[in-house]
């Protein structure tokens, strides 16, 4: 079978599976639709030596014809729109060169169409792990937005497809918004996952606090902005999500977790959150090493080797501090200065 026989086949299929629908509510149910769209093409092959097996051993897509693919998508409400497979397509079926969606509309004017899967790709959630979102008729495919095409995208390893997903992401994000996915890694052997639980910051040890400050500190040197100026409430907006989304802890007040009294105990300019990261460089020195680059990425915009994260973090904190310089006081053996 060619590949123009086998969308002949689609053609067919849709339009009989369309007048189905429209006569009756039988099939509208998406649990029995993917049912009867099998029915139906294996009446249409027959003779042909050809049949629609399910993809019983991997499960993407939902039927093979050979080394043609449907999978099928249907939705009671009146939309071309739906949640497709995951980016990683990890089950898709090997031998299966060519998918197409074979999808169901039956809100509205019931209607069954039929198109190219990778065509149909407009968008890429985040949410969780990625998953494709697919529209029938979608005037710009999302791998034409992000600069490369299906066939290419889908044979690359997972950590090369998260680069181009990020940039997609990244591209559309809000003013105060981040990315709470940044792996490189393949999703199923990452070296960071979200905890499960949730912690208060009340709940961590004097040990654990001190290492995320030091974190949040070196990624986010806009807390050093003066007090009342738009930086420093974005610097805390910042913190408090990184905490929650990248380390699963809440943080009730995160101005008092850098300027409390407390955090810069015993310091010599009264001014704690300066004072607390005098006693937190080591912890800083650290985290310049192990921090994922993609972190660097996401909030300086860039991605220093680590034997240079402490230069680069005293340039941006020398130009957020307003009262004093960062880089007179802090790191001198980085700077060359002891």
């Amino acid at each position: 079978m060619t590949q123009d026989d086998f969308e002949a086949l689609l053609e067919q299929l849709c339009q009989r599976l369309t007048r189905e629908a429209r006569e009756s509510t039988a099939h509208h149910k998406p649990s029995v639709f993917e049912k009867r769209v099998r029915t139906v093409m294996s009446e249409m092959l027959a003779g042909t030596g050809e049949e629609a097996a399910p993809d019983i051993d991997q499960g993407f897509p939902d039927i093979v014809v050979g080394k043609f693919g449907a999978e099928v998508k249907a939705t009671e409400k009146d939309s071309w729109r739906c949640i497709a497979n995951s980016v990683s397509e990890g089950q898709r079926a090997l031998n299966v060169e060519h998918i197409y969606v074979v999808y169901g509309k039956f809100g509205g004017t019931p209607e069954v169409k039929w198109a190219s899967y990778g065509d149909s790709i407009m968008h890429v959630r985040t949410s969780h792990v990625p998953r494709f979102e697919i529209e029938i008729g979608t005037e710009k495919s999302l791998f034409a937005q992000m600069g490369t095409s299906y066939d290419e995208f889908r044979q690359r390893p997972m950590h090369e497809k998260m680069p181009y997903i990020r940039d997609y992401a990244r591209g559309r994000l809000k003013p105060g918004e981040r990315l709470w996915w940044l792996e490189d890694k393949d999703i199923d052997d990452s070296g960071h996952s979200l905890p499960l639980e949730v912690r208060s910051i009340l709940q961590l040890s004097a040990e654990e606090k001190k290492a995320i400050r030091a974190e949040a500190t070196l990624l986010i040197p806009k807390v050093f902005s003066p007090s009342r100026s738009k930086h420093k409430k974005d610097a805390y907006v910042d913190v408090a999500m990184y905490f929650m989304t990248y380390r699963g802890i809440l943080a009730h007040q995160t101005r008092d977790f850098f300027s409390a009294g407390s955090v810069g105990e015993n310091g010599a300019t009264g001014n704690f959150v300066r004072d607390a990261t005098h006693r937190i460089q080591e912890e800083m020195r650290e985290a310049a090493q192990y921090l994922e680059d993609a972190l660097f990425l996401e909030y300086w915009g860039r991605v220093p080797k680590p034997s240079e994260r402490i230069l680069e973090w005293l340039k941006h904190a020398d130009y957020f501090a307003a009262d004093w310089t960062p880089s007179e006081e802090l790191f001198l053996e980085e700077q060359g200065k002891v």
